[in-house]
């Protein structure tokens, strides 16, 4: 008998630990609920359902194969290795098979996990799947990892021309198993139910993150590089959070990509190129988070920015999470958050700026506020952003660029329309001051809308002071 042990890889098609575990013989699945160890990562009760309604979804796929699913409980991780030794020994199973996660929790418990497996004679195998390349594999010539991502870009380029890393085999139906299937949960204590609104945006299941992913090639994709920057329009993939989950792969969505562009894959669309660079700048933080492990334990990138003299402005911080700032391309970017589990790529590095910028308080919080309510958080696209934005991470922006909100707004939302629909009490300005309503004084009397709380001028010159006195630059090596 073969073990599956699920994770963020809820799917049948390209899953290469399932592929791998039916190829040897009967194989059974289990997922484990981790409540206390979710709550300890701050994962979004959005996300939580969404796993639950994804796995519920799964569960059918793998009863069309034969495939029964069991459902184990523990409250941390470090209870996974004893749980999935008693199933194995409950069912005489020979292997147990997962795919790779990265993170040093996540390492931590399948080490120990391996561990205690091969001490009781059942073998331990993990596999490549929720990147392209493995970590440790794409290293500088002196063998470290990439800090800069247009190196790392052109090193992996220079892999993936040799071979694109093939799609796992078809999983087949296999003779049926006297083993019942476990309900899935409806909820998890200690996660909140969202919105129907917010489930009806995002629907569960592979068939959903497959379309999504066609629909982006035959409508958006070609003009992908200039879309992907206005927040009013439908121009994203809408795929990360089927890619955080695993409900489609990078390498589903690589080969679809070069599909649609005569196989391509440094030239033709330049849309589908400007795709292509957003997969690797996951990958990228990805290899990050394996080669740096002081980014997961909420440590800067750049040790010296770690004396960074934030600011502890818990009314300024309140105002930024619930959309109460006066800028309203900040509004409405942190409403959209709240309300739909999701926000706009270029509208995570306006509000990450302004946070840590413009208000000077700790980009750590503002990671952990957008981990708490994100549908597709994850630990190293979030942490990336936000040191990019913060200017204390790999090859992020210089701390003297800090973007100014209003004219952000004015460039990549000119007519207001993003800002109209997230800000109703905006709605009868003009396009002109839709993005400056502090100079419509009539707004304030009635107090429709919010003062400013920080001026940008000042607020940007203090924040250049204070990465102006910061020590010199260390060498990242010695803290790895």
């Amino acid at each position: 008998m073969q073990l599956i042990w699920l994770r963020t890889d809820l799917r049948v098609t390209d899953n290469t630990a399932l592929s791998a575990a039916c190829e040897r013989g009967p194989t059974v699945a289990i997922w484990l609920a981790s409540p206390g160890q979710w709550q300890d990562h701050d994962d979004a009760p959005c996300k939580v359902d969404f796993w639950l309604r994804n796995l519920r979804t799964l569960r059918q796929s793998l009863k069309a194969l034969n495939i029964p699913l069991l459902i184990r409980t523990v409250e941390r991780w470090d209870q996974a290795p004893e749980t999935l030794l008693a199933v194995c020994k409950q069912l005489q199973v020979e292997a147990v098979h997962w795919n790779e996660e990265y993170g040093i929790h996540e390492h931590r418990r399948d080490e120990a996990t391996r561990r205690l497996l091969e001490q009781s004679g059942i073998q331990a195998h993990s596999y490549l799947d929720q990147l392209l390349l493995r970590p440790g594999t794409v290293l500088t010539r002196s063998g470290q990892y990439f800090q800069v991502f247009g190196q790392f870009k052109k090193a992996c380029f220079e892999r993936l021309h040799l071979g694109l890393p093939a799609l796992a085999g078809r999983v087949q139906c296999q003779a049926p198993l006297n083993i019942p299937s476990d309900p899935v949960p409806e909820r998890i204590e200690g996660f909140d139910t969202p919105t129907d609104t917010l489930r009806t945006l995002w629907p569960a299941g592979e068939d959903e993150a497959q379309k999504r992913l066609q629909r982006f090639l035959d409508e958006t994709i070609e003009n992908y590089q200039h879309l992907r920057d206005l927040p009013a329009e439908p121009g994203t993939s809408q795929l990360s959070a089927y890619l955080a989950a695993g409900v489609i792969s990078p390498r589903q969505c690589l080969h679809a990509a070069l599909a649609h562009n005569r196989g391509e894959l440094d030239s033709g669309s330049a849309g589908i190129q400007t795709w292509i660079n957003e997969l690797l700048w996951r990958e990228f933080y990805k290899h990050i988070l394996n080669g740096y492990p002081q980014v997961s334990r909420h440590r800067a990138f750049r040790d010296q920015t770690e004396a960074l003299p934030w600011r502890d402005a818990p009314a300024d911080f309140n105002a930024w999470k619930e959309g109460r700032t006066g800028f309203p391309i900040i509004d409405a970017a942190m409403r959209q958050l709240l309300e739909t589990g999701w926000m706009h790529n270029r509208l995570r590095m306006i509000v990450a700026m302004f946070l840590s910028k413009n208000l000077l308080i700790d980009w750590r919080l503002g990671e952990r506020h957008f981990m708490r309510h994100l549908i597709d958080g994850d630990l190293a696209a979030n942490n990336g952003g936000w040191q990019w934005s913060a200017s204390t991470g790999t090859d992020s922006v210089p701390y003297f660029r800090i973007f100014n909100p209003v004219s952000q707004s004015q460039r990549f939302d000119p007519q207001g329309r993003f800002i109209r629909h997230w800000l109703p009490e905006l709605s009868d300005l003009g396009d002109e001051r839709v993005h400056e309503p502090m100079k419509a004084a009539d707004l304030f009397a009635n107090k429709s809308y919010h003062h400013p709380i920080v001026d940008l001028t000042s607020s940007r010159q203090r924040a250049l002071e204070a990465f102006k006195g910061l020590p010199r630059r260390q060498d990242q090596r010695a803290a790895h």
